[in-house]
């Protein structure tokens, strides 16, 4: 098994792996308990568009997807914040009409590439050492600032209004959650790929909520389930030839299949 990480694009792979399978379910169990899991989708197919963008224009797309995904979450949590138009409206919004603007752009760069394929189902192969970089310093700022803003965050996760009225910003800190969030999508994209990266945010979490433990227990089954998926999936997709992030979540519904099992 060893002798695979002989190869260095495997390296770059695990380190860039383990990083988002650490952000991924620290991030996801406050989009699962707030009952907001859809925006994971949502910035996925945003982060599409910006890929698309990317290679159109011949620039980082690994960036424009950041960026797009960034920014329309903040738009997104402002519209929501506005009560103009409800939540999952304006996620159905952002999901179709990104969606149908990835469609348009693939399209005038000829149609789908073997470096598109790879953004969509994810490649160990293509992730190079200053993507592990990049995700690295990304990553940081992510669990950082959650660490920071925890107790709000929870407060907040379960009673909104009282933590508005207790005095906490929540509309600074709900757009700023949703930022990180857009963040942690884009940065799982090299891996996961973008059609499944809210799997690993959303499944590990879903899976350790069956368990019924406290907020601090379920995080950390969460994160071991993540980081179990993620490593074992990098490991049987290199040696059977399979997709990365295929794969990766194919484990994590087999984990969720046997903690359903055996809780009954």
């Amino acid at each position: 098994m060893f002798s695979l990480f002989h190869y260095a694009f495997i390296q770059h792979g695990f380190e860039a792996g383990l990083i988002i399978a650490i952000i991924a379910p620290l991030v996801g169990l406050f989009l699962v308990l707030r009952r907001y899991a859809l925006i994971a989708d949502t910035l996925a197919h945003v982060s599409l568009a910006g890929v698309a963008i990317g290679l159109l224009l011949k620039i980082d797309a690994f960036i424009t997807a950041i960026i797009a995904a960034v920014a329309s979450s903040v738009v997104i949590e402002r519209l929501r914040g506005s009560k103009r138009i409800s939540g999952e409206s304006a996620l159905a919004m952002f999901l179709s009409g990104s969606l149908a603007l990835a469609v348009v752009l693939i399209s005038l760069s000829k149609g789908f590439t073997v470096d598109l394929m790879s953004y969509l189902f994810g490649s160990i192969v293509t992730v190079k050492s200053s993507d592990v970089l990049t995700i690295a310093g990304l990553g940081i700022v992510v669990i950082a600032i959650i660490s920071l803003l925890y107790k709000e965050l929870v407060y907040i996760s379960f009673d909104e209004e009282s933590a508005k009225v207790s005095g906490i910003p929540t509309r600074a800190i709900n757009i700023l959650f949703i930022a990180l969030s857009a963040l942690t999508v884009a940065l799982a994209m090299p891996i996961v790929g973008i059609l499944l990266v809210s799997a690993l945010m959303v499944i590990p979490v879903v899976t350790a909520l069956q368990l019924r433990r406290g907020f601090g227990q379920t995080l950390l089954i969460a994160e071991c389930i993540s980081v179990g998926s993620v490593i074992g999936g990098l490991v049987l997709s290199f040696y059977l030839n399979t997709s990365t992030g295929g794969t990766i979540v194919l484990l994590t519904l087999f984990i969720f299949s046997l903690v359903m099992l055996f809780k009954e």
